[in-house]
């Protein structure tokens, strides 16, 4: 995907976000986030905005603290993080191409790594949001989706600070039945992670199941769609892998 489609995404899934908070109200609690109310998931997301916004439109070559959660709530929240989100949009679209800036996974560069992230920063919280609300929620394209394993699957748990480790070797394999090449080998150690966008080689488990299921299971958001092999494997991963703000 371009970094042009990221923003576009970025932009559907916060409308999607405000509106679905909005009809669920600030009190709603939000099941896919134990303890969390819609307020919560207003303001950590408005903050993380524009916490993001701030290293492209400032050019912050170094880690850069947020400013914090905001202490507004219900109408007040609701517009303040809709004018995060626009702000944030509008920065990633207006950048150039070349902006230098501080970002923390891989990426063909800061513009595209804040884009990507973004995107499914908000993709995921606005599924948290329509859970709040009830219902059915929106659909997420096979693609992104796809795109989204994979930004989990080898950036966040490559990092030194995942904790997914096993005292014994063991092998995950992570396929989405939906879409083609989408297939992850991850190799669990007493270190971080190792994972191929591959199949090679035999696995002690395998989830499977449509991109966009994956996708949100991984992010401990549903449950896997179908375990095959040791489940073992697959719930040291439910246990382990939540990536939380720090």
């Amino acid at each position: 995907m371009e970094t042009a489609d990221f923003v576009r995404t970025l932009t559907r899934e916060g409308l999607l976000l405000a509106a679905a908070a909005e009809e669920a109200g600030a009190d709603a609690k939000v099941p896919t986030c134990p303890g969390w109310q819609v307020r919560d998931l207003l303001r950590h997301t408005g903050m993380v905005h524009r916490w993001a916004a701030a290293f492209v439109a400032e050019g912050h070559t170094s880690h850069h603290p947020s400013g914090g959660l905001p202490d507004l709530d219900g109408a007040e929240l609701l517009a303040w993080f809709r004018e995060g989100h626009r702000h944030l949009v509008g920065t990633l679209t207006d950048a150039p191409a070349d902006v230098q800036c501080w970002h923390f996974l891989p990426a063909p560069s800061p513009l595209a790594f804040w884009a990507r992230r973004q995107a499914h920063e908000t993709t995921v919280h606005r599924f948290d949001a329509e859970a709040a609300r009830d219902g059915t929620p929106s659909e997420i394209d096979a693609g992104f989706a796809a795109d989204g394993i994979d930004e989990l699957l080898r950036a966040f748990h490559a990092r030194p600070k995942s904790r997914v480790r096993s005292a014994e070797p063991r092998v995950l394999r992570v396929r989405a039945t939906d879409t083609d090449g989408a297939v992850w080998t991850v190799r669990l150690s007493q270190e971080p992670p190792v994972t191929e966008r591959s199949d090679a080689g035999p696995a002690d488990c395998e989830i499977a199941g449509p991109a966009s299921q994956l996708y949100l299971s991984l992010w401990n958001r549903l449950p896997f769609p179908e375990v095959t092999g040791d489940a073992s494997v697959a719930a040291l991963w439910r246990e382990n892998s939540a990536v939380t703000w720090s």
